[in-house]
């Protein structure tokens, strides 16, 4: 340590590492940038590629590929008219397939193109288009609905829908991620910095630092998935903005805060970077330890969408910290004071470090609160967030129709319910039962049966209507069956289930695939991966608190201050989504999401918080120093945490009701958190407690 501090009050070396930093930072850039643009190239929202292996569906998939010389996806052309289709138009709308049939992206297989299907009350038709999975879905589908606004008479009415037009829809709203999200989230992020520090400079040093951090994370990630190591989605994009941008500039907070903090009683800038080390680096590399082992915590999980998450996030949170640790130091060490400027802190001769509350102060006055009603203050929150969590209870995390997971105006969502006025609404989306030859009948004849389906066909391989024997593919057949309800909707997950009880019970070794049983699987394995990543996490951060705070007690009374402001926030957040956002329900990730962000990011603004009373406890009493720590952190926590709030509030602007709620849950959490757990709760309970609060250790009997 001395040799460090002697090499760190060389001039040579406080010239050379803080250029070297952001030399290095700026290549980081350089490199990085370019990126951006491409991160959506390796990135997929195929619902099925982030299901396990051992998944039904995913076998089901696997074996229709026996029966299918390609893999395709299906486009439901709905063309509907508000009074009985004429002869002449019939005609007309028959002259669409080849055109359809002509687009680039779409199969050239025998019966790649069916249609046109009258419907049964002959004021609808409908196409099906088996569309090449690896094509641009979204290009495709365009040129379909392209040709349909060229051709069809205009007194109809076109959509293109079903999983590719769905697909493409979805994709196109994923489109705000890569700009306007971002934009949104710095702008939120540079108002609330320039409110906090009233300084015209010291935001852009936080949000270069944090941008530079963002670039890095980037570059890493697009490498790994281009090779195959992680699995990208447009969910996982939009959260590792927002999560690298809030963290960075949260762990800038709290640095520039011991940084000013220190200027004040230290006259050189290179003694107040080096106090602002010493008094940040713990709590900031604590805060970024724990956040990154809760979120690899969901290598756990079962889907894979969720266990890609946990290191795509991880990156992002390591870069944060080590962004915050190298290149903010590096940018401060060459403004100085004039960082802060025009309200730069002034060094005082006579002010040492300040040990005594300033009551006037807006957190001194928090802090006489507490002190004077500490006991009446933490039951009363605690009441009152028990109050909240009876919320949980309205939450309907069940999944709901991919159709109502945008948000905004879709033609394949309208196109959903056009084809369910007119036709069973699963067409084009058949569930897939791959079976021994001979119990092919049985099968029949039990999906059949089974409520929620409606046609059962044998697939032959041939042009649709042309009569032929089943397709035989090693002793196998492939049984089609379409579903009354709309493919993606929880009715229709449920026929499934029912249909592979039915053939479970009648003792037949059968496979169920297709859209609606991925969507069942996709949705059982997330509640699976909640009950058993739940835990797990909780263990991992309960054993990170109490080496930080060599206490077993103040651990466990944080970790439970966090799960009470987690389930408080759950229940308003049900309460919101049904009564006033009118959510039809919540994907089952939600909850799961909702704990790890807030889990994680809660316990955050707790160590920061308890990290600086056990600091300061080694020169006081323990309830002194939770009166002076929650009057120097109040201001820089609050502000962190809002910040986190709007970053991820930003999330909102993507039309999809995951993120949608995810950026209300967490918003609203991490606020409550901030404002109501750490500020009053954790504040007023732990100095009710005293000195025990950090028990087992020796500090635990002192006064």
């Amino acid at each position: 340590m001395n040799t460090l501090k002697s090499l760190y009050n060389k001039k040579w070396f406080r010239v050379i590492m803080p250029t070297l930093a952001i030399v290095i930072w700026f290549a980081i850039g350089g490199i990085g940038g370019p990126t951006f643009g491409k991160i959506s190239d390796v990135s997929t929202n195929d619902q099925a590629s982030f299901l396990p292996a051992s998944a039904e569906s995913t076998k089901a998939a696997e074996l229709q590929k026996k029966f299918y010389s390609s893999d395709t996806l299906p486009a439901i052309i709905v063309i509907e008219s508000s009074t009985k289709l004429t002869p002449t138009q019939l005609a007309n709308l028959a002259k669409l397939q080849p055109k359809l049939q002509s687009v680039d992206g779409v199969s050239n297989s025998t019966g790649a193109v069916v249609g046109p299907i009258p419907s049964s009350d002959a004021k609808a038709v409908e196409f099906i288009v088996q569309v090449k999975s690896d094509s641009e879905i979204g290009v495709v589908v365009a040129g379909m609905r392209s040709i349909l606004n060229e051709t069809a008479d205009s007194s109809l009415k076109t959509y293109v829908t079903g999983p590719a037009g769905l697909s493409a829809d979805l994709v196109s709203a994923f489109g705000g991620i890569d700009g306007v999200l971002l934009l949104v989230a710095l702008i939120a992020v540079f108002v609330i910095l320039l409110l906090v520090y009233r300084s015209i400079l010291l935001p852009f040093v936080v949000l270069l630092s944090a941008m530079f951090a963002l670039t890095g994370a980037i570059l890493l990630i697009y490498q790994l998935a281009l090779h195959d190591v992680i699995k990208l989605n447009g969910q996982s994009q939009g959260i590792l903005s927002i999560l690298v941008i809030g963290a960075a500039t949260d762990y800038s907070l709290l640095f520039i805060a011991r940084y000013k903090e220190a200027l004040h009683y230290v006259n050189s800038k290179w003694d107040a970077l080096l106090a602002a080390y010493r008094g940040a680096f713990e709590p900031i590399l604590a805060s970024a330890v724990t956040v990154v082992a809760a979120l690899l915590c969901l290598l756990f999980s079962d889907l894979n969408s969720n266990r890609s998450l946990g290191p795509i996030a991880a990156i992002g949170i390591v870069l944060a910290f080590i962004s915050s640790m190298t290149l903010l130091p590096a940018l401060l060490a060459i403004l100085g004071r004039k960082a802060f400027w025009p309200v730069m802190p002034k060094y005082d001769t006579k002010q040492s470090k300040k040990d005594a509350v300033n009551p006037r102060s807006l957190w001194g006055r928090i802090g006489s609160l507490v002190e004077a009603h500490a006991r009446r203050i933490w039951i009363v929150s605690t009441v009152v967030l028990l109050a909240c969590t009876l919320g949980v209870m309205q939450l309907k995390a069940n999944g709901t129709d991919q159709s109502a997971t945008l948000l905004n105006p879709s033609n394949a969502v309208d196109g959903q319910s056009a084809l369910s006025r007119h036709f069973s609404a699963g067409s084009g989306s058949p569930a897939a039962i791959i079976v021994n030859k001979a119990e092919a009948d049985k099968v029949v004849n039990i999906a059949t049966n089974t409520p929620g389906v409606g046609d059962v066909m044998l697939y032959t391989g041939a042009a649709p209507f042309v009569s032929q024997p089943p397709k035989i593919v090693d002793g196998e057949v492939l049984i089609n069956a379409t579903l009354t309800s709309a493919a993606d909707s929880p009715d229709a997950a449920n026929t499934v289930l029912r249909l592979r009880e039915d053939l479970a019970a009648a003792k037949i070794n059968a496979v169920v695939g297709g859209e609606s049983a991925t969507m069942l699987d996709t949705n059982t394995t997330a509640k699976e991966d909640l009950y058993k990543i739940v835990p797990i996490v909780l263990v991992v951060i309960l054993v990170i608190l109490m080496l930080l705070l060599r206490s077993v007690l103040s651990a466990v009374i944080l970790i439970a201050s966090v799960i009470l402001s987690y389930f408080a926030t759950l229940g308003i957040s049900a309460i919101v989504f049904n009564h006033l956002f009118g959510f039809p329900g919540s994907d089952p990730s939600v909850p799961l999401f909702g704990f790890i962000f807030l889990v994680a990011l809660g316990v955050d603004y707790n160590i920061f918080l308890m990290t600086r009373v056990r600091e300061e406890a080694m020169r006081k009493t323990t309830k002194k120093a939770i009166l002076h720590a929650l009057e120097v952190t109040g201001g820089v926590i609050t502000s962190a945490g809002i910040v986190l709030a709007a970053t991820f509030a930003a999330l909102g602007i993507i039309p999809i009701l995951f993120l949608a709620q995810i950026a209300f849950t967490v918003s609203f959490g991490v606020l409550l958190d901030t404002i109501v757990v750490r500020s009053l709760l954790l504040s007023s309970l732990t100095y009710d407690i005293g000195s025990k609060i950090w028990w087992p250790s020796g500090r635990a009997k002192k006064s």
